[in-house]
């Protein structure tokens, strides 16, 4: 089967993987699987693993790993996107699902000055991230902070660079950017609501060492722009290895 299946780490008790109920459903009576099938399973932190299916109702499934790797599929850059919350929720989902596919390793609802709402659906959201994950064939679960400040983000960040996206004279062009953080081993990517961050807000980042950066002369939708930018910084460093790392058989 060529779909993705996940179990979070609670679910793997040495070679044996117990799915979780909703999985389980999904191989019995959606694929039609049956005992003796082998399936893919990723555990959100990195862990992929071919298992051969050895029960299945359509409530519980167990199997046995045959073989296991490590960051199938993810990016050499560890990517931080701060993103100003949306008004429209169903646009920051859209946002979180694309993300998630195009290879973030962190998402940050930002509350600037500008946002007009301050909270998220964060069960909703995993949800999303879950489905991109699988879909996209990753191994590792993007982690999804609380909505904060750029401010208190930046901050805290234990990043190499950052890049803060805001179209003004002082912008140097994205491609130049991703060039000179080409070889860092994290970016913090930071974009603005609708309307864009306020001066003072730009200011703050580039004065904690954040550098300015122009996705182009058009003007893009917030959303739009954290996915160009996220994909600018991740291209740089090449493809995701699709193998992994460290393969096992059992």
């Amino acid at each position: 089967m060529t779909t993705n299946f996940y179990a979070p780490p609670s679910a793997l008790r040495g070679q044996r993987v117990v799915l979780p109920a909703e999985e389980a459903r999904h191989v019995r009576t959606v694929l039609r699987g049956e005992e003796g099938d082998e399936i893919t399973v990723v555990d959100g932190r990195g862990g992929w693993y071919r298992v051969e299916i050895t029960h299945l109702t359509p409530e519980q499934g167990v199997g046995t790993i045959v073989e296991q790797r490590k960051d199938v599929g993810e990016p050499a850059v560890d990517v931080t996107v701060g993103l100003g919350v949306l008004t429209k929720r169903s646009r920051f989902e859209t946002f979180v699902e694309k993300a998630v596919e195009l290879g973030v390793r962190r998402i940050v609802p930002l509350r600037t000055e500008r946002t007009e709402r301050d909270s998220i659906r964060e069960e909703r959201l995993r949800k999303v991230m879950v489905a991109a994950m699988k879909q996209c064939r990753r191994s590792r679960l993007p982690g999804l902070a609380p909505p904060q400040s750029p401010a208190a983000l930046v901050e805290a960040a234990e990043t190499e660079r950052t890049l803060v996206c805001h179209a003004d004279g002082e912008a140097v062009p994205i491609w130049q950017a991703v060039t000179e953080t080409r070889w860092a081993a994290s970016a913090l990517v930071l974009v603005g609501p609708e309307g864009g961050f306020a001066p003072a807000e730009v200011s703050s980042i580039v004065g904690a060492g954040g550098t300015p950066v122009s996705l182009g002369a058009r003007r893009l939708r917030a959303e739009t722009a954290g996915l160009a930018a996220l994909h600018a910084v991740v291209g740089a460093h090449g493809a995701a290895e699709p193998g992994g790392q460290n393969r096992q058989s059992g």
